[in-house]
Order: C-alpha cells, then sequence, then structure tokens
C-alpha cells in the first residue's frame, strides 16, 4: 500500500494513511511523510498502537532527539516526555506555543502519542505561523521582520514545579538556560518561507522597545495566531500520533476535560528557522 496525504483544511494539517509505523520505514516512505511536514506543518496517523522504543525509532528518521530538560516524574525513556494531567487549565500547554524557544537552537518538530485519554475532550489545536505572519499588513511585516525577541525558560519551569511534575530546580535551571533572543520573524531554513516567532509560554518582551510599547505590541503577535482561519484541529482516539514542524507552527492543548490524558512526546533536533 502506498502512502496517502489527505489534506485537513488548505492552510494547514494533512492526515497520512499507507504507513505502519510498528516497522522501519523505506528511504522512499521517510522522504514522503518529510515532504507532506513542510507542505502541510502537522501530520496526523491514525491507529498506530506503538509504544515507546517504537517511537523514537520513529523520530530518529529525521533527525537526532532532544533529551528535555524538563525531567518528568513519570519518565521512564530518557527521549519521551511524559505529559500526564487531569486538571490541565493554566498548565502551559493550554496557551499557544512553540516548544523549547529557550533554547538557543529550538528544535525542528515533535511527535506525540496519545497513550490515555478523557472520554470527552483533550482536543489539540494547531496553527500556521506562516499564515499568520502572511495575514499581517505589509507594513506590519516591514516594521516587525527587524525585530528581535527574548524567550525564557522560567514561565513554563515555574508552572512544571508548581503542580509537582518535576523535581528540577528553577535557579539552576535558568543558569543551565539563560535567556535567548530570536528574530519575531524568522525565515524557515527548508521551505524559505518568513514565520511569525513569539509565544505566550516563552518569549518575555521584544528588545529596543519600552515597556508600553511591548503592552500592546507583544500581546498582539501573540493573539494574532489564535484567528480560526490559521488553525486545524485534532480529536485524539486511541493510536494517534501528531508530528508537527515546531518552526512553522504553534499549538495549544485545549483544557476542557476532567478525566486523565497521558501523552507521550519525543522532541527532534534539525536545522533551525534563523
Amino acid at each position: 500500500m502506498s502512502i496517502e496525504i489527505m489534506p485537513c483544511t488548505s492552510v494547514i494539517g494533512a492526515e497520512v494513511c499507507g504507513v505502519d509505523l510498528h516497522r522501519p520505514l523505506s528511504d522512499g516512505e521517510v522522504r514522503t511523510i518529510r515532504q507532506a511536514l513542510l507542505d502541510h506543518l502537522v501530520l496526523f496517523f491514525r491507529d498506530q498502537h506503538i509504544n515507546d522504543e517504537d517511537q523514537v525509532e520513529f523520530a530518529l528518521n529525521f533527525g537526532e532527539l532532544y533529551i528535555s530538560p524538563f525531567t518528568t516524574i513519570d519518565q521512564e525513556v530518557p527521549e519521551i516526555v511524559v505529559i500526564d494531567t487531569v486538571a490541565p487549565k493554566g498548565q502551559n500547554a493550554d496557551a499557544w506555543h512553540s516548544d523549547l524557544t529557550f533554547f538557543k537552537d529550538p528544535p525542528l518538530g515533535s511527535i506525540l502519542r496519545a497513550v490515555r485519554l478523557p472520554r470527552l475532550g483533550g482536543d489539540t489545536c494547531f496553527a500556521s505561523a506562516y499564515a499568520a505572519y502572511e495575514a499581517l499588513t505589509p507594513a506590519m511585516q516591514e516594521f516587525v521582520a527587524g525585530l528581535t525577541a527574548v524567550h525564557d525558560i522560567t514561565r513554563t519551569l515555574t508552572e512544571i514545579i508548581r503542580v509537582g511534575k518535576t523535581a528540577l530546580s528553577l535557579h539552576d535551571m535558568q543558569k543551565r538556560y539563560p535567556p535567548v533572543e530570536h528574530k519575531v520573524v524568522v525565515t524557515h531554513p527548508e521551505t524559505g518561507r518568513k514565520a511569525l516567532f513569539v509565544n505566550r509560554n516563552s518569549t518575555t518582551h521584544i528588545k529596543g522597545l519600552s515597556e508600553r510599547e511591548n503592552e500592546v505590541l507583544l500581546p498582539f503577535l501573540q493573539d494574532h495566531i489564535r484567528a480560526p482561519e490559521f488553525q486545524c484541529r485534532l480529536r485524539w482516539e486511541p493510536g494517534t500520533i501528531a508530528f508537527w514542524d515546531n518552526r512553522s507552527v504553534q499549538h495549544n492543548a485545549v483544557p476542557d476535560y476532567e478525566e486523565r490524558r497521558i501523552m507521550h512526546r519525543c522532541t527532534i533536533a534539525g536545522p533551525n528557522a534563523r
């Protein structure tokens, strides 16, 4: 059976059929999936009832894996972060974000697998940072293209510590990962397209602007990506896997459930957007 790519919207998202992630992928399958990721930004695989080792093997087709700095108390495989939530409101994932932008070199992408799902709710929304940038007026595009923003680990880690999901020291991690700077508008290294690159979890301020100017511009840019026309929405089912390009996508885990939801994520290193 050949791989079939079925777009979800004209802007972002596609379902991938005709692939079995229990077995090693051929070079041709890897090329097809990689190109589909560049074309559609986030890919969904259904009925893939795999384990952590299978997930790591799948991810390694696309690059080396990050060992996340956020070691969780539930983690068993070093490359796999366990996201185990019951009361998700305010626990970082429900804010629009790209993963790990407080790194000097943020990751290429992430692969997220549903392990346990609530009976209702728990969808994830994905938005195209390309479409968000392209929808700005030419005057605003020109203005923000010359700006640089500061990204910091503090907000994200503080919340993880507060809910008891890690034994990490905030002070030690702040020393290990000091604030970094990224352009407000980055260029994707493989497609050459421009994308908006600020998010609520990690971006603290835009350099060179006054406090008042930051109070106006940064929330506007962070909220702009939430427009429905930039988005697709994934309803998780047992065996569902999502694979997204972190350089061109932001995501939001909808906090509308009250039963346990367990997701396993691995993160792929690769060429960064600059």
